[in-house]
């Protein structure tokens, strides 16, 4: 497994060399495309790895009807550090909001730039910015957990996921992600193996209008209720165990 990040890192490594030398030659709509692109090409080239070997079993299908969708805010839970990768793998149109400190990260930045990420280190200029990403069909993919999951069936929520869908008035898709492993978890070290194979499975869920709350504090409210009824019956069923271990050989 360590060694499959280690593959994962030294791609990813690679592309940060190639996007610091595109950033300042190609025009900013073309460097958005092709920075979204190559990141899904890379988390999914690591899927395929690690379904290939047997060390995990995904199924994300559910995503594809999503692909070529515009303008949505994709809200997901967020149990496993491999969550973001999973999700992009699938989504190629798909931005994310990142720390302040990742993006000045000589080996995220620069990919991250190209792809016009947004950052996180004003909450105005956060909100602003993810709002023209979204008006120019961008899809913004949030955790609102903050977090990993610390408090199951799902931490609460910020807010801001409701904040930006009801600025643009664009839906709320939500994500349920299933797994049957705490790899990765909060907490979880790096060089630590789990039983393998880890298995994920990612199902779409309830689509939110977000004009249709009173405010961005009920809508929020709203949409972790949901998690908390679809990831608690999860649980109290199984079926996320069950589903998981039937997942398909990943992207």
């Amino acid at each position: 497994m360590q060694t499959n990040l280690l593959i994962q890192g030294l791609i990813l490594g690679s592309w940060s060399i190639a996007a610091l030398l595109l950033y300042p030659l190609i025009p900013r709509r073309a460097g958005l495309r092709l920075g979204r692109v190559m990141v899904a090409r890379i988390y999914g080239l690591f899927w395929r790895i690690v379904t290939f070997s047997g060390m995990m079993r995904l199924d994300a299908q559910a995503l594809d009807s999503l692909r070529d969708e515009d303008r949505l805010v994709l809200v997901a839970n967020h149990p496993s550090m491999l969550d973001a990768v999973l999700l992009a793998a699938r989504l190629p149109r798909s931005f994310c909001v990142m720390k302040a400190s990742l993006m000045r990260n000589p080996f995220l930045g620069p990919g991250a730039r190209l792809a016009r990420y947004v950052r996180n280190d004003s909450a105005l200029g956060m909100v602003r910015c993810a709002v023209r990403e979204l008006q120019d069909g961008g899809q913004l993919l949030l955790f609102p957990e903050g977090t990993r999951t610390t408090e199951p069936p799902v931490n609460k929520f910020h807010a801001s996921f409701a904040v930006i869908a009801r600025r643009a008035k664009v839906p709320v898709q939500t994500v349920i992600i299933e797994t049957n492993s705490p790899y990765l978890s909060k907490g979880w070290p790096l060089w630590r193996l789990p039983p393998l194979p880890v298995c994920f499975v990612v199902r779409l869920g309830r689509r939110f209008d977000p004009l249709a709350a009173t405010d961005a504090d009920s809508l929020s409210k709203e949409v972790h209720a949901y998690f908390v009824d679809e990831l608690g019956a999860d649980a109290r069923t199984g079926h996320a165990t069950q589903s998981a271990e039937a997942a398909g050989q990943g992207p």
